[in-house]
């Protein structure tokens, strides 16, 4: 795996380290946060973890025992690459996606250890709960009432690309190391996003290499280094990363394990944001300037904006869809949404 240039990360700022003894102390941390930060050790106890602490091959062996009997996705990259899941020079994705036993998986990651050639492969997104029997009871954190969906993200060393993510995030190093380069959400500008409809993971990426910027196609890239953040973590550590903070992911270890948990604030029976963005590139911004003005208007009055000039002069309970939503509401507006695009 190539070697970032050293500088860059040493220039930047470190995350905020928190501690957390308890659920309840994390609980606090974690509600109404929005700035990153590191909690050491929050879950290093877990057997998972202890397995990694006392090998690669035994943390393998830990998560095979616990597997069910169903395909897992998997992406491998060329050999003897630079572990970025990234585009080729066709804007095509540079690795190719399979299916299979982890236990299976697992084989390739260990016939390849030690390699030079060794391909990149790489388990991204894994849904414990219909991946994994017992996983996440024998290795619980507890976060309240929020009901999380929960994640593992298994490789060998990798690079993914700077992109975020709508629910806020709590990422927990099992196995190997971890090194996160976060920037607020306001800096989207300054990464240089790609395409939002061809992406390597569902997501607008940066397309910077972070190992090698080049400065000259990408100038603005100075100034979010400006407001980066860096954060290291070693099995058994966790970071907080808030709503739509960017983040760029390296697994700098031969072998690494992160399980996260994402939840969301809002109920979940509202859309999607990038939903909601899709749309508008479909509707209006091709549209002529002088009527792109007249709907910014409109979207500001009714969604950004949301005030009661909006709503005091209709009656109550003839106000619809511009009533606060709940399930029923919402339910009819996505219904009504979905005869309309598919006219």
């Amino acid at each position: 795996m190539a070697e970032a240039d050293a500088s860059i990360y040493a220039a930047l700022t470190a995350v905020e380290e928190r501690e957390a003894s308890d659920a309840a102390a994390l609980d606090s941390l974690l509600r109404g946060a929005t700035t990153p930060f590191v909690i050491r050790g929050l879950v290093r106890d877990w057997p998972l973890v202890q397995a990694g602490l006392r090998s690669a091959a035994e943390a393998r062996g830990y998560l095979v025992d616990h597997a069910r009997p169903v395909p897992f996705a998997v992406s491998i990259g060329a050999p003897g690459g630079d572990g970025r899941l990234f585009y080729d020079a066709a804007m095509q994705m540079n690795f190719q996606m399979a299916k299979g036993k982890l236990a299976d998986i697992f084989s390739g990651i260990d016939a390849n250890e030690g390699r030079a050639d060794a391909p990149m492969i790489y388990l991204g997104s894994i849904d414990v709960p219909t991946h994994f029997d017992g996983l996440e009871a024998d290795n619980r954190l507890g976060l309240g009432t929020r009901e999380p969906l929960v994640s593992l993200w298994i490789g060998t060393p990798t690079r993914i690309a700077a992109h975020n993510d709508f629910p806020d995030n709590l990422a927990c190093c099992v196995a190997g190391k971890r090194r996160f380069t976060l920037f607020p959400p306001d800096q989207f500008r300054n990464l240089y996003l790609g395409p939002i409809d061809n992406t390597p993971a569902g997501r607008a990426v940066s397309m910077v290499d972070f190992h090698a910027p080049d400065l000259a196609a990408h100038p603005r890239f100075a100034h979010a280094l400006e407001h980066a953040l860096v954060a290291e973590l070693e099995p058994g550590d966790a970071l907080f990363i808030p709503s739509m903070w960017w983040h760029h992911v390296e697994g700098l270890a031969s072998f690494n394990v992160l399980m996260n948990y994402w939840w969301r604030e809002t109920p979940r029976f509202l859309g999607q944001p990038q939903d909601a963005l899709n749309h508008a590139i479909l509707s209006i911004r091709d549209l002529p300037a002088a009527e792109k003005a007249i709907w910014r208007d409109l979207f500001d009055h009714y969604v950004f904006g949301n005030g009661p000039e909006a709503t005091d002069h209709i009656p109550a309970g003839a106000r619809g869809v511009l009533d606060p939503l709940d399930a029923e509401s919402a339910g009819r507006l996505r219904s009504f949404l979905l005869r309309t695009l598919s006219r």
